[in-house]
Parts: structure tokens; C-alpha cells; sequence
């Protein structure tokens, strides 16, 4: 998963421990049980959010590998899509389901499912499977990243909490520094698949410390959950992904084909607007919209997570299939970032008390905004530690924005309504990282194609051919003209995606502008 869920995770709890402090919540009286064993159940929770937190940035550095194992360079950005699209449609119901059923359940299914894409994609024969496996890793992500949190509120009092979050801000500093060292580590050492692997004793060490001594009291109500709306978002989601990741390379923009899918998405946005409106507990609560400052921090959430994975999707290939470098070198370029987003979340939230959230915010784009400069100024001669400042900045803008829009929210509504405004801040961004990745590697893909049919070796060589560009040993063996070739065209795909990450920076301010200056706004 992404780095941008890793703070907003974060932020839940506070939600979940306002409204449990009154003592019930959504109708369900929690009683927490005498012998949950609270420094164990701790553990268990920071083994299952490292999980996902280095998920963010392992998979990354290790995919240029990867890809030049499986083949399949146009599908790609499918391997970060297909996880992100089943996170973004499961993280609110399974939020329902939690305080329906209770946390345990929801929390071990989580990682039941997570362990289970992590195995088969280790296991993986070809690109296709890869994804398959991605799509159900992405489910178990769902649950992971904000049961996680709500089980530390539910055991935790107001007065312990400062601790605990050290704590857990520091499970997602290691595991966004160490993510793309054991990445290049494992691809270098031994093999790709153990960056899947690695997960299995980890998560099963989580369940177990969740089953045997987390213990919960339940007061069950009928379950009233919204499968329809999640139905309609994905087709939507998923529409919009084939659209702009094969539209132009593997399907005509004016076919049959093509139109279907725009209707789909078009036709899916429709019944998942109707279906919110009757709804009588929505996955997404439309009215929350009303509020100027979570309509536009939403939306800008939504450009700032086409940017992260952007980011920590293309900058590895760059760096090893452009500049040469190896996989260790490319994780080094995206810990820099690692390192900006926890410096500059905890910096925000002194920031907030002496300028606000809204100028916080500006500055946090500003930030996005130079590290936009610096990757499209990004050339193979300037060298990774170029890359890696590029990806501080974006680091330290990510940091700023995050911290600042979720306090910004949260200051804006009740507690009653405090965790619904909050899961769909975290829904935006996550939709915002699943069609970045369609949107930038469509963008990739139609540049690769158009440079190698301006350069006459559309009948020779395709867009997966650029997959031999990520493996030393594989690019040697090319001639001489089609590694030319490739690698230009890959350097300026790479180029066209680096300059969309600018634009939708400069968008990123453009909304941060219209943020209220007062938070009932």
C-alpha cells in the first residue's frame, strides 16, 4: 500500500476514541474485557500495520525486477492499480463490519486475506497472475490499515495515547526507511518473491496475538451495510483504470470497446451517486461534502495521491532502467522521502498552532510543488542523488498536506460524524493513488509506443520490450539501435509522467487556495 493511508491511519484513532469514550458508538456497547492483554495486543497491532506500511515502498523498488523476470512492462502500473482499487472499495465496509461484528474478526480476516495474496504472488508465473494476487492482497489491505488503529483506541485511554502514537509513528518510520533497502536487498541477494514472502510469519505472529489475547464484548445490531455503493465505485474505479492505462496502447480510443467503458464508468458513477443518496447508512455520506474545508481538502487528497504514486511507482524504473543503477540505488532514492513525510508531519502539527492549518497546507504544496521541479529537470546525467532530493521535497509536502487537511476536518465536525469525515479523506487519496497509476502509466505506456513507431521499430520491438531495459544482463543483449531507442523512449515517457506530476501539483495549490480560513466553513 501507499505512504499516503500510513498517517491518515494515524489520525483515525482519535476519532474512534472520542466517540468510545461516550461509551457507545453506531449503538454498539463496548466492554472492554479484564484479560485483553494490552502490551501484547500492541505488538500484534505494529506487526500488522508494518505489514502494510512497507507493502508502500518493498513492492516499489523490487517491481523493475520484476517486470524484468515476468515480462509485461505495459501492465506495469496494474500491479499498484489492482491493489489499490480493492483497498479503496473494501477500507469503508470493512470499517462497518468492525462495528458490527467486533474488531477481532475483521482484523484476522484482514490479514488472512493479505497473507494469502502475498504467498500466490510470490508464486507468480507471469505478469497477469501477479495481479490477480495483488487484487486480493489489496482486500486484506482494506481491513488492515484502519481496524488497526480503531482496536488501539478502543483499548487506550485519552491520557495514554500520547505514548502509544510514538510508538506506532515509529512501526511507520522503520518500515518507510527499511522498505526499499530490504527491497534491493532481497532482489539483489536472493529473489523478488521474498519481498512477498517475508509478510507470512510476520502476519501469522499478528493473528495469533490478536486471537488469543484480544478480548471484546459485543452488543450485535442487524447488519445495515452498503454493498451496493461498493459495487458501483469499483466498476467505476476499475472503468476509469482500463480507460486510462489501455486507451491509445492496446485500445482504440474510438472503438466499440472504448465507449463501452466510458459509459461503464460514467453509468457506475451515476448508480453509486443514487445509491448514496437512499442509503440508509451510505459508504460514502454525501452531506459531509457541505463543509468547504473537507470538500476541497478531499479533492486536493485526491491530486496528492496521483503524485505519491508517482513517485514510488516510477522513480525505481528511472533510476535502474535509465540511468543504470541498481535496486538498492533506486530504494535509496525513495527513502529520502520516507524520511521528509514523518520529519515534516511532526513539524505540521506545530505549524498548525502558530499559522493553521490552510497556510500549512500552502506550504505543503510548495514543498509538492519544487519537488515537481526537480523531477522534471530530472535527466540521466544528474544521478540519483538529483532523484532523491526530487522525492524529499515531495516527502516533506506529503508530510504537511496529510497533517494538515486531517486536523483541518476533524476541527470541522462532531465526534459523531468525525470518523465518517475522516475515512473518506483516506478514500479519496486512496482512489487518488489507484487512478495515478492508471492515469501516469497509461501516460508511460503511449509515450514508449509513439516513440518507437516514430523511430520505425513498431514491426521489431513493442512496449514490453522495454521490460529487458530493468535487467543488466537482458539490455546487453539487445542491439545496439533498439537499446537506443528504448531507453530514450523510456526516459521520455518517464519525462511525461514527471511533468504530469508537476501539473498536479500547481492543481494541489490551486485547491489548497480555496480552503476556509475558518474551520465551520
Amino acid at each position: 500500500m501507499v505512504l499516503d493511508e500510513l498517517y491518515l491511519n494515524i489520525s483515525c484513532t482519535d476519532s474512534f476514541i472520542n466517540v468510545y469514550e461516550q461509551g457507545s458508538f453506531m449503538g454498539i456497547q463496548m466492554k472492554e474485557s479484564k484479560k485483553t492483554n494490552r502490551p501484547l495486543v500492541l505488538v500484534s497491532v505494529m506487526l500488522g500495520m508494518f505489514l502494510a506500511a512497507i507493502e508502500a515502498t518493498i513492492v516499489a523498488t523490487a517491481m523493475p525486477s520484476i517486470a524484468a523476470d515476468l515480462g509485461g512492462f505495459s501492465l506495469y502500473s496494474w500491479v499498484f492499480s489492482a491493489y489499490l482499487l480493492t483497498n479503496a472499495a473494501t477500507v469503508l465496509i470493512f470499517g462497518k463490519l468492525s462495528d458490527i461484528f467486533g474488531r477481532k474478526p475483521v482484523f484476522v480476516t484482514g490479514i488472512f486475506f493479505f497473507l494469502t495474496g502475498s504467498t500466490l504472488s510470490g508464486f507468480s508465473s507471469s505478469m497477469e497472475m501477479l495481479i490477480v494476487c495483488r487484487f486480493v492482497q489489496g482486500v486484506g489491505a482494506g481491513a488492515l490499515m484502519p481496524i488497526a488503529t480503531t482496536i488501539i483506541g478502543d483499548i487506550y485511554s485519552k491520557e495514554e495515547r500520547a505514548k502509544i502514537q510514538g510508538y506506532l509513528s515509529s512501526v511507520w518510520g522503520i518500515s518507510a526507511v527499511t522498505g526499499p533497502l530490504l527491497g534491493g536487498l532481497f532482489v539483489e541477494a536472493l529473489n523478488w518473491r521474498y519481498v512477498f514472502w517475508m509478510n507470512i510469519p510476520l502476519g501469522i505472529l499478528a493473528t495469533l496475538g490478536i486471537l488469543f489475547f484480544l478480548h471484546e464484548n459485543i452488543d450485535k445490531k442487524e447488519p445495515s451495510i452498503d454493498f451496493l455503493g461498493s459495487i458501483w465505485i469499483m466498476v467505476t474505479v476499475t472503468s476509469l483504470m482500463f480507460i486510462l492505462v489501455e486507451g491509445g496502447v492496446s485500445i482504440s480510443w474510438n472503438s466499440t470497446l472504448m465507449y463501452c467503458m466510458i459509459g461503464a464508468a460514467a453509468g457506475g458513477f451515476l448508480l453509486f451517486f443514487i445509491q448514496e443518496q437512499r442509503a440508509a447508512d451510505p459508504m460514502m455520506p454525501f452531506e459531509i461534502w457541505k463543509y468547504r474545508i473537507i470538500s476541497f481538502a478531499n479533492l486536493a487528497s485526491l491530486t496528492a495521491g496521483m503524485i505519491l504514486i508517482g513517485v514510488s511507482s516510477y522513480l525505481p524504473a528511472f533510476v535502474q532502467g535509465v540511468m543504470g543503477y541498481s535496486p538498492t540505488v533506486a530504494g535509496f532514492t525513495l527513502t529520502t522521502m520516507s524520511i521528509g513525510w514523518p520529519l515534516a508531519a511532526v513539524a505540521g502539527g506545530r505549524l498548525l498552532l502558530v499559522i493553521g492549518y490552510r497556510f500549512t497546507s500552502m506550504l505543503g504544496c510548495g514543498s509538492l510543488i519544487i519537488g515537481g521541479v526537480v523531477f522534471f529537470m530530472l535527466s540521466p546525467e544528474k544521478g540519483p542523488v538529483w532523484a532523491a532530493a526530487g522525492s524529499f521535497f515531495i516527502g516533506v509536502g506529503m508530510g504537511l498536506t496529510n497533517t494538515s487537511f486531517i486536523v483541518g476536518i476533524q476541527n470541522a465536525v462532531g465526534w459523531k460524524t468525525r470518523g465518517i469525515a475522516t475515512a473518506a479523506n483516506m478514500f479519496m487519496r486512496t482512489v487518488g493513488s489507484a487512478l495515478g497509476a492508471a492515469l501516469l502509466g497509461g501516460l508511460l505506456n503511449s509515450q514508449i509506443q509513439r516513440y518507437i513507431v516514430k523511430n520505425g521499430l513498431d514491426d521489431r520491438v513493442s512496449v514490453d520490450t522495454a521490460n529487458n531495459l530493468l535487467d543488466p544482463r537482458q539490455n546487453m543483449s539487445l542491439p545496439e539501435d533498439v537499446q537506443k531507442v528504448l531507453q530514450e523512449g523510456l526516459t521520455t515517457g518517464l519525462h511525461a509522467v514527471y511533468t504530469g506530476l508537476l501539473v498536479l501539483a500547481v492543481i494541489s495549490l490551486i485547491l489548497v487556495f480555496f480552503l476556509p480560513k475558518k474551520k465551520q466553513e
